[in-house]
């Protein structure tokens, strides 16, 4: 078992500048309520980095923290390794509280961004270290070294040192150093990010089948939405150090829990238009954008009564991907080409309607002329009632029932 649960845990960083007082009646003082500073709360603690997190983890599951950065995912894997102190709150695994347990005697094993590997160290000693370190025997440290390296294919360059190794394999080495004690939790921050993106992509799925074979929790790290999407079994989205949503990645990617989310997971991202919901006599809800009125789905129309949505001003959300070119009565929004880009499967149209700019994704087997858009020229395009997501001003999806 390796069970990982993270209850309400904080992060606080001391503050340099002092917390301004603000004067009450008879002379009393008090705090000036919690503000932002580059966009992460500030209290009379300090700046707080990673805030209420919670979080509970299966055995053998692979969750991912994503967000753009400094918002607070490498901070909270730092402190499940024991790297970062917790402020508040309480780090398990499997079922013991570690918030004061040696990151050594917590039986988890970090890959690191920069590789962190021992330049004077071939790779086999490298890979035996932290089995040297435990006091090993020589033959069983030799196995558990050569299953790795064959799992990993770099059998090869066991007695090359990392500085005769390109990015990827030492990226394998530093991966490799870590599974070769068997931890209960892997952690990893950003081990790709510094890797082109051809190799980050043979990375990637040297890492779902690496997981296949190990018995250990990963808890990975990236500001890469796409890795998020291929790895995780959950992703944790995060901004400012607050959790934004926690789901699947078709949960996420299908079912943004706001604004934030939906913008953040897909590429490119989601298009966002201002309109109208509203609400006929016999209760189905569309959406109206620029005069253009589209039906909801049957089951949006469901979600909005029992959230107890009323006619407001919103913010529709449309994938590109979603975005159709057909003509549709009543349904068509009108809009202007900027960009068109010719992507081999798909054009990539750079259009602004609605006094926003935003991308359709067309498939090249659907156009009869695929360089046909040009810049300048006018487009129309609609979508349907079941592939969009109907956020309110302040940026919630309206669809998710509130208790």
């Amino acid at each position: 078992m390796a069970t990982v649960s993270l209850q309400h845990i904080e992060k606080v960083y001391p503050n340099s500048e002092p917390v301004k007082k603000k004067k009450k009646l008879f002379g009393r003082k008090e705090e000036e309520p919690k503000k932002k500073k580059n966009n992460l709360k500030v209290t009379s603690e300090g700046v707080l980095a990673v805030e209420d997190f919670n979080l509970d983890i299966k055995d053998k599951e692979f969750v991912v923290l994503v967000g753009p950065s400094g918002c607070g995912k490498s901070t909270t894997l730092r402190m499940v390794a024991g790297l970062e102190d917790i402020t508040r709150g309480d780090l398990y695994i499997d079922g013991k509280r570690m918030n004061d347990v040696a990151p050594k005697d917590r039986d988890i094993a970090m890959v690191f961004q920069n590789y962190a590997l021992y330049p004077h160290m071939t790779v086999r000693g490298n890979m035996e270290f932290p089995l040297k370190i435990r006091k090993m025997p020589k033959d069983e440290i030799d196995a558990a070294v050569n299953k790795a390296a064959e799992i990993l294919g770099i059998t090869e360059y066991l007695d090359r040192k990392p500085k005769a190794l390109s990015g990827g394999q030492r990226q394998r080495v530093a991966i490799g150093r870590a599974i070769v004690r068997d931890p209960k939790v892997l952690l990893m921050d950003e081990p790709l990010s510094n890797l082109d993106a051809k190799l980050r992509n043979q990375m990637r799925a040297e890492i779902i089948k690496l997981r296949q074979t190990l018995d250990s929790t990963f808890i990975y790290v990236t500001h890469d939405q796409t890795e998020a999407m291929t790895l995780g079994d959950r992703i944790v989205i995060m901004k400012d150090g607050v959790v934004q949503q926690i789901g699947t990645p078709q949960d996420v990617y299908d079912k943004p829990i706001n604004t934030f989310v939906a913008g953040f997971i897909g590429v490119p991202q989601m298009n966002f238009y201002d309109g109208m919901l509203e609400k006929a006599d016999d209760g189905t809800y569309s959406v109206v954008i620029e005069g253009a009125k589209i039906p909801l789905s049957a089951e949006k129309n469901k979600n909005l009564a029992a959230n107890g949505a009323g006619p407001q001003e919103v913010i529709v959300g449309v994938r590109p991907e979603h975005i159709s070119l057909d003509e549709k009565e009543g349904r068509m929004i009108h809009g202007t080409v900027d960009v068109s880009e010719l992507m081999g499967a798909s054009v990539h149209l750079h259009i602004n309607a609605v006094g926003k700019d935003g991308v359709i994704i067309v498939p090249t087997l659907d156009l009869e002329d695929s360089s046909a858009f040009t810049i300048g020229s006018d487009i129309a395009f609609t979508f349907g009632g079941n592939a969009c997501n109907v956020f309110s001003k302040e940026g919630t999806n309206l669809e998710f029932v509130t208790e």
